[in-house]
């Protein structure tokens, strides 16, 4: 995915912001965390490029990995059933369910490891084959792309539906 997290982030933090009854955050709030949530694995792009120069796949890294966002998600869920009113502990399980549908979006065409750190292997649902340089083009020219663009027009339309609410 190259342009879909952050939409996904918004679509979900509207509907959680309206699903919520009587939450302790906005739903500006709500909306902000799951977006962040949703960016917040390729947070390790900045090691993968700074640090480690490109030699190990980036969803190897441990943000990346669904059993740290499961456990995260795990803590926070119980954080929130002792403190129902705590912000933080909602912020927390917002965001880590957000890192956890980016992962599941990733897997669509990009390798994830699923049993990581047990097992030293990538699962994809569909492989992108290699046919153009420079190398993100070929993902801009899969099939999947539209289903990003898609979402992406989704978020957008309703980001204006909603602005357009607002103002009236």
């Amino acid at each position: 995915m190259f342009i879909a997290h952050a939409p996904a982030g918004y679509l979900l933090g509207t509907r959680c912001a309206a699903w919520l009854r009587d939450p302790p955050l906005t739903a500006r709030a709500i909306i902000l965390a799951c977006i962040a949530g949703s960016l917040l694995p390729d947070i390790d792009l900045l090691y993968f490029y700074l640090v480690d120069g490109g030699h190990t796949h980036h969803h190897k890294y441990v943000t990346h990995w669904p059993i740290a966002w499961g456990a995260v998600l795990a803590l926070a869920c119980a954080w929130v059933l002792a403190y129902r009113r705590s912000k933080a502990a909602l912020v927390l399980v917002l965001v880590a369910a957000c890192a956890l549908v980016h992962l599941v979006m990733d897997t669509v065409v990009g390798d994830i490891w699923w049993l990581a750190p047990f097992v030293d292997r990538p699962y994809v649902l569909f492989h992108v084959q290699p046919r153009f340089t420079p190398w993100w083009l070929n993902f801009v020219l899969h099939w999947s792309f539209m289903a990003e663009l898609a979402l992406t027009a989704w978020a957008i339309a309703l980001y204006r539906r909603r602005a357009r609410r607002r103002l009236a």
